[in-house]
């Protein structure tokens, strides 16, 4: 008797990092979950069959680095809007939320959601929160608290997945690594990896301002194998890079003793970095999108010009393999969330998390932080998206970096 199936996805670029695939296959899904993927699937029954010749058919996308606490902090967005719209079926909110506000974070943005979202806890007790709470207050020491944030892991592990600190020239000058210090701390207490911010973000005490060349000799070193360094391919002179032009000996020995880099693309990625870097073999471990409103207009996100979609387009006209480019979108950032049987790959019995890409063809000019313009003939844009097996067509409303939707293709049927 023939096998049923509630859906089959007929492609002929299936690509799963996680099990080797980069070619023509048939994704069955049954019950919310991967069923079996072949060549050719054996004799069967279906209730929806959709044909993705042409496109490009991946585990869900997922994004390790989001904004999305709305009217908590002055720069969320909508989950879903950065997530399932955006082809992302899994999103990490990234230090939004502290362990006074998780709670809120849950019962107000995770849990209405489409889209899977999670989140690495701010080291800050409040987090983002807006009214008084921004800025260097996010380093000040008093505002942390070990205890408080095991607490929020242990009451909601599902939700709690890392911790959110910074290593940059504003909250150095007024208190040097000790915040830092602090999260390491509570890294090691609870399991938890850290994701930590470069790049210059908050006011600066100007006498105590550190030397950009200097400032990663006392961050990176604090870092442990499987921490996770944001922003690597920035242009800010206090960043990764600092001001020189060669790689910084400490940067080379954070990469090599297993602390992971994230992409964290925000407004300040360069091409000129990001070429260095790759010629050094310094490959992103992930692509995360920062993406998030206006700090200033509250929650505008009318000028946001950058995502996800919009940083694997550019890696790829800069020359990284596209396989590589989904290893970095999907089974790398799930082995960093400790459910990689679950998500970022299209192994049968995983959940039926799928995104489907078009690679649009044209001729583009996208520019970067620093003012240059790299040529792009092929845009990655997300044209169906399956959360546990149910369809969503994207709105791609966030994605105006690389979307010009009168330009695109249908969505597929």
């Amino acid at each position: 008797m023939p096998v049923q199936y509630d859906l089959v996805i007929t492609g002929d670029r299936v690509i799963d990092p996680a099990n080797g695939l980069n070619g023509a296959a048939q994704v069955a899904v049954k019950d919310g979950k991967i069923a079996a993927v072949a060549e050719r699937l054996p004799p069967h029954n279906v209730e929806k069959s959709v044909d993705a010749i042409g496109k490009i058919v991946c585990p869900g996308l997922i994004d390790m680095h989001v904004h999305v606490y709305e009217w908590v902090t002055n720069f969320g967005l909508p989950a879903d809007d950065a997530g399932i719209h955006s082809g992302a079926t899994t999103i990490i909110d990234q230090g939004s939320a502290g362990p006074w506000t998780v709670g809120g974070f849950k019962a107000y943005v995770a849990d209405p959601a489409e889209t899977d979202v999670r989140c690495f806890v701010s080291a800050n007790l409040a987090g983002a929160l807006m009214g008084g709470m921004e800025g260097t207050v996010l380093h000040n020491p008093d505002m942390m608290r070990v205890d408080a944030i095991a607490e929020a892991q242990s009451s909601y592990p599902d939700l709690v997945k890392g911790i959110k600190s910074h290593g940059e020239s504003g909250g150095f000058s007024f208190w040097q690594t000790d915040v830092l210090e602090m999260a390491v701390a509570a890294g090691d207490a609870t399991g938890l990896p850290l994701y930590v911010h470069t790049g210059e973000l908050f006011p600066v005490n100007e006498p105590n301002r550190p030397a950009p060349e200097t400032l990663m000799e006392h961050v990176l070193p604090l870092l442990r194998a499987g921490d996770t360094v944001a922003h690597v391919y920035s242009c800010m002179p206090d960043g990764i890079m600092g001001p020189g032009d060669e790689i910084p000996d400490v940067v080379l020995d954070a990469y090599h003793r297993g602390i992971h880099f994230d992409i964290g693309f925000g407004v300040n990625f360069s091409y000129r970095i990001a070429r260095k870097m790759l010629a050094a073999a310094l490959l992103p471990n992930t692509i995360g999108s920062d993406v998030h409103a206006d700090f200033n207009a509250y929650h505008d996100d009318s000028k946001l010009d950058y995502s996800m979609c919009g940083a694997m387009t550019r890696l790829h006209a800069l020359g990284l393999p596209l396989t590589d480019i989904i290893e970095r979108v999907t089974i790398n950032p799930a082995r960093i969330l400790g459910e990689d049987d679950q998500i970022g790959t299209l192994s049968a019995g995983s959940r039926a998390d799928i995104t489907v890409l078009d690679p649009v063809s044209g001729d583009w000019d996208l520019a970067d932080a620093e003012g240059e313009t790299l040529k792009v003939n092929e845009r990655l844009v997300p044209a169906l998206v399956y959360r546990e097996g149910r369809e969503i067509i994207p709105n791609r409303r966030l994605l105006r970096d690389i979307c010009e939707t009168d330009q695109l293709d249908p969505v597929l049927s």
